[in-house]
Formats: structure tokens, sequence, C-alpha cells
């Protein structure tokens, strides 16, 4: 068997076999086929795409090329969500404690921010002190002692995708479905849980701009979960504009903290209730002692009540102190990074918002340091932007529409005119957008 072979299959759009992918895949890791081979491989991939057999068969690989977690000797359903990115996507920090303190048991290995995106990890690292770079053990160690522990990707946790990804980003094979959703679905299976919601984006400010191609994505990923054993269902929802009232780690973190003291703008509500109420639906299904469904409506209710009562502060509490960071941040979100410098962002017309492009405030957002165009970049975890006002909002003349906070002056204004840039003003009041827009079961 010779990859030069195999790849001429995938070039001239034939299936590979399983045992042709693992060829492929472990003589790569250990260097006996070089990155310009993959590369050639991948960018056929692009061109070609793969069957669903393929699809789950390279998952099942890059799933099996490092740690699998056990975590059977954890009593609990162990429910894990995904988000395929999107701006001021904060859904996880506040979902993770939540789910926890109903008595789910969350492990999430979460990712960084690059381009218009923010990422988990970088958020969580605004808080002082926070690590994000524990060993498994630890992980697992924290996950029986309060049922939540969020960290990145290990060396251990599925290595081929680690590899392979490195290769995509820099030889434009990142946007290929097949290649996204066995990239995704390798490491959250790799977590060794029972069930797992994913939060599949579509939108200007999403990856996927069309619900179709999000529909794809989805697809793709509830049949490559299922296939493994574990319970998957997928959430399309709408990233047109940003979600909720902050772009920005520190700025977010502040947002997360009024969330779960049950302060927080109706559609970070939405989509985060919706999102935790099937993690919720399908940790009742995988349990062994409470098979009986109940509603999403009812599920959304018990998420509330845990957020009334103070249990999932509480339990963010305990999050932050099990890895490190400053507990006293929760009570006192002004000991975040604060930006030296704040500045009101204006419009000079008057009518009502139609459209907040998120793609456009989401690299402003960058501009001003709140995310980095590569891996290797350093942030600033205090620089972003507070939105006053949103979609359907009626703004006049002079009104602050947004506050830029930020410490560098060196792309300010570009970031500025290409915030503008991204509002339409119309006469007349929008109709309201759907959040959730379909359900992959």
């Amino acid at each position: 068997m010779r990859a030069y072979d195999i790849i001429k299959k995938k070039r001239d759009g034939g299936s590979l076999t399983k045992e042709e992918l693992s060829f492929l895949i472990g003589n790569y890791l250990s260097s006996k086929i070089p990155d310009y081979q993959i590369s050639a491989f991948l960018m056929s991939v692009f061109f070609r795409g793969m069957t669903e057999e393929e699809t789950v068969t390279l998952t099942d690989i890059m799933l099996h090329s490092g740690v699998v977690l056990d975590l059977s000797d954890i009593p609990g359903p162990k429910i894990d969500k995904h988000s395929t990115g999107g701006v001021g996507d904060k859904v996880s920090i506040i979902l993770a404690p939540l789910l926890a303190a109903a008595g789910v048991i969350v492990p999430m290995i979460s990712g960084r921010g690059l381009g218009h995106t923010g990422g988990t990890l970088d958020k969580l690292e605004s808080i002082p002190g926070f690590r994000t770079d524990l060993f498994l053990g630890e992980f697992k160690s924290i996950l029986k002692r309060i049922g939540v522990s969020m960290i990145g990707q290990t060396e251990e946790i599925t290595p081929a995708d680690k590899r392979l990804y490195a290769l995509r980003d820099v030889t434009a094979t990142v946007d290929c479905l097949p290649l996204i959703a066995s990239s995704i679905m390798s490491k959250k299976l790799a977590e060794g849980i029972d069930g797992l919601v994913l939060d599949v984006k579509t939108g200007s400010g999403a990856f996927m701009k069309s619900i179709e191609d999000a529909r794809k994505l989805a697809e793709a990923m509830v049949r490559i979960g299922n296939s493994a054993g574990v319970k998957t269902i997928a959430i399309i929802t709408d990233m047109d504009q940003p979600l909720g009232k902050t772009v920005g780690n520190s700025l977010e973190i502040k947002e997360c903290i009024s969330a779960l003291r049950g302060k927080w703008p109706e559609d970070l509500k939405e989509v985060t209730l919706t999102i935790g109420a099937w993690m919720l639906e399908i940790a009742k299904m995988v349990r062994s002692d409470e098979r009986a469904k109940i509603s999403i409506e009812s599920c959304k209710e018990k998420l509330l009540g845990v957020i009334n009562r103070g249990e999932a502060f509480a339990k963010f509490v305990e999050l932050i102190d099990a890895h490190y960071g400053d507990p006293e941040v929760a009570f006192k979100p002004n000991l975040l990074s604060l930006a030296k410098k704040v500045h009101q962002i204006k419009i000079d017309k008057e009518g009502y918002i139609q459209k907040m492009d998120a793609e456009k405030v989401g690299i402003a957002s960058l501009l001003i340091g709140a995310g980095r165009q590569r891996v290797e970049d350093r942030i600033d975890h205090s620089a972003g932007i507070i939105l006053n006002k949103k979609v359907g909002d009626l703004i006049s003349t002079g009104d602050t529409i947004a506050m830029f906070h930020y410490n560098e002056e060196s792309h300010f204004k570009e970031a500025e005119e290409l915030f503008l840039s991204a509002i339409e003003i119309g006469d007349r009041k929008p109709e309201k957008r759907n959040l959730i827009l379909d359900i992959i079961q």
C-alpha cells in the first residue's frame, strides 16, 4: 500500500477503505508519510468530499489516535456541548456550571478563538489564575469532586486531529464539511461522554453562512455521534448578529457572571436555556434510573430554578477555585482586567437597526486587541466591545450604540470604520428573528 495510490484514488473520486485511511493517518503520525502528501490528500478531500462511511471511519481513526477518557467510575450522566463558533458566544461558560448544578457531569474540552470568533479558553483565562492547561488526571479529579471541568485539548487527546488541523490551517482546507465534522467529533467523543448537544451556528458571524450548509454539517455530526453510541442532538442557531451584549474576553466573563445571577439579555437567555434543556433531556434519557422523557419546556424551567436559587452561580465559584482561579472575581467582577481606554461609538443616523453584521463586529474586536489572527498571537483580555444597541432598537442621531474598550490605538480607526459599516439603519422596525432555527436528532 502506498500513500501515492490512496491520494490518487481520492483525487479521482473514489471512496477510501478503513485500511487505506488507517495506513495514511497512522504512517503520517509516525512520520513515514510527509506533510506534502497529507496536504495533497486533504485538498483531494476538499474537492471530492467523503462518503458518510468514510467520514465516520476518519473520525474513529482520529479518536483512537490518542487517549479516550474512561469516566465510568464517576456516577451520573456525562453530557457535553459544542459550538461551531460565533461572536459573543459565551454560552459554554454559563451552561457548564448550570448543568453541573442540576446534577449532570460536564467534561468540557474547549478551544481558543481564531479570526472573528471568540474562544472559551481565552475567556476563562481572563479570570486571574484560571488554568485550562491541566493534565487529564487532574481534569478527571475535578469532575469527580465538583461535576464540571473545562480544559483545552491536551497532547494525549486526538493527536492526529491536532496535526491535520495545523496542515488544514495553512493549506486552505479548513472549510471542508467532512474534515470539520471529523475534527469536532473526534475531540468530543474522546471525552468519554454519554451525550452531546451541538450548537451549529449559521449567519454572518458563523463559519456556515447558509442554513443549508449548517444543516448538512449538523446532520453529519449527529450521524457520527450516534454511530459511536453517544446520543447526539444538534441545534441550529442564528449568528447574524453577536449573541448577548458583549464581545471580548473579560467583558464576556462579566456578562456570564450576571447571567448566572439571573440578569441576562433575552437572546443569550433563549439560546442558553434551549441548549441546556436538551442537555438535561439527554441526561434523563441515558440515566438508568430515570428514563422517562420530560418536555423541553420543563427542562428550561428546572434550569431557571437552579439559577434563581443561586446554585449555578455557586457552582461557577467552585469551578474557578478548582482551576486555580481567584473565586473572588465572581463576587467582584471589576477584579477582571480593565482596558485603559473606553470610547463611545456613535452613528449619525436615525431609525431602527436593521442589521448588525456579526463577522464585522468580531473582526473589529480583534483589531482592538480582543482576538487573534494566528494561533500563536497574544490577545488582550481586557479589550472588547459592549453593545448598547442591537437589531430592532431605535436610535437617534448622537446615540451611543457601542463602547470600545481598548489599550492600543494602532488599529482603532480601522476597527471603528468596520464596526460602523456593520450597522444598517432603516425606517421600519424589523421583524424579530428566530434564534432557534432547527433541531437535528
